[in-house]
């Protein structure tokens, strides 16, 4: 008998819960349904397609009870699937033998009986309790003045409602399957999403380096230039007082041996040129002199506390304020292209741009000027 249990349960409908009732449906996936039950998972997973006397007449889909696998039909629905013969083949040999090999009264005493008149079986059905019970407790028990119907009848009630039941929550399984697939592409979009705004804020970050880079080589342009043009302008005047330094060495050594002369006359002969010399070697009016503080750079100050203030600034353009930063960044000036941007993409992520940094405050103006001096 183990083997018929085991071949009853092979039989058993997923839907029903009970043996196959022909005719039998096989599905894509090789699994099995009462074709009542199919046609009731189906109308429950699509409740919008049209019906003719009980059945859908168009093309749907619906899910397999047993593995999940979806099942696609065409426009003659449920009835476009094939039949199982071999297993409404296997449900007749299997009724045969076990009617052939279950006695009679094993089947009697299948039927339940009543708990308290132990020797009625069950053949009622208390409305009232929504209990089974039996008759001598409708007539003498505590279900005398209960509505009661026939248990067969309640049992296809029960079954009927049981069966639109399971059927409802395949088709309800089917729609939290589409919504958590939904979900999960409503998840892969906002973490594509999320990759190309952080791609494009990096992007913004970098244009605005190559602005400061750019201004920081410009500005250290304007300083090396003036401080090479102050290097070379005092280099020059250092060679000119050397020079000028050489020449009166020379007039000094030319008037010691002038006065080592014993000769008068000879001396006196050679001191008028010397002492000319020394006169013109006396005076620097024709050098140039530097004024004090020439050698200063101060004038080439700067303050970023207004551009730092703006950096650290920097956040997501709000969406009441998208009009108004496009305004400003379109008075800015297109040739830093530090434009406001609003990125788009998935629903879910917020507008970013950069703001453009203040230009800078510097005074360029020397403090000192070279000019020639006399002596």
């Amino acid at each position: 008998m183990n083997t018929m249990e085991n071949l009853e349960k092979q039989l058993i409908c997923p839907i029903c819960l009970e043996m196959f009732t022909k005719p039998v449906v096989i599905l894509p996936c090789q699994h099995n349904l009462c074709r009542k039950c199919a046609n009731d998972v189906f109308q429950a997973s699509n409740p919008y397609l049209p019906t003719r006397g009980g059945s859908l007449t168009s093309g749907g889909r619906f899910r397999c009870p047993s593995c999940r696998h979806e099942v696609v039909l065409d426009r003659h629905g449920v009835y476009g699937l094939q039949r199982n013969l071999l297993v409404e083949n296997i449900i007749d040999m299997f009724k045969q033998e076990s009617s052939s090999s279950k006695p009679a009264p094993e089947s009697k005493e299948e039927t339940p009986m009543c708990d308290v008149h132990e020797e009625e079986k069950i053949n009622i059905y208390c409305v009232t309790h929504s209990v089974p019970t039996c008759s001598m407790c409708k007539v003498f028990g505590a279900h005398k003045d209960c509505e009661v119907q026939p248990i067969t009848s309640i049992y296809q009630t029960k079954k009927t409602e049981l069966n639109d039941g399971i059927a409802m929550m395949v088709g309800n399984n089917d729609r939290m399957q589409g919504v958590i697939s939904q979900l999960e592409e409503a998840c892969r979009a906002v973490e594509e999403n999320g990759r190309r705004q952080k791609t494009l804020v990096c992007e913004k970050f970098d244009h605005l380096y190559s602005i400061l880079e750019e201004k920081k080589r410009e500005m250290s342009q304007k300083v090396t230039a003036e401080q090479e043009e102050k290097v070379n302008y005092i280099r020059g005047l250092t060679r000119k007082y050397g020079d000028h330094l050489e020449e009166s060495c020379k007039i000094v050594e030319m008037g010691i041996q002038t006065m080592e002369e014993q000769e008068m006359a000879v001396f006196l002969q050679n001191t008028k040129p010397v002492l000319k010399k020394i006169a013109e070697a006396s005076t620097t009016e024709h050098l140039d002199k530097v004024e004090r503080g020439y050698e200063n750079m101060d004038h080439y100050n700067v303050d970023f506390k207004k551009e730092g203030t703006a950096l650290r600034s920097i956040d997501f353009i709000q969406d009441d304020e998208d009009e108004d930063e496009e305004d400003e960044d379109g008075e800015a000036g297109a040739e830093e292209g530090e434009g406001a941007q609003n990125i788009s993409g998935g629903g879910a992520v917020t507008p970013a741009s950069v703001q453009p940094s203040a230009t800078p405050q510097i005074n360029s103006s020397p403090g000192a000027a070279k000019s020639a001096a006399s002596t």
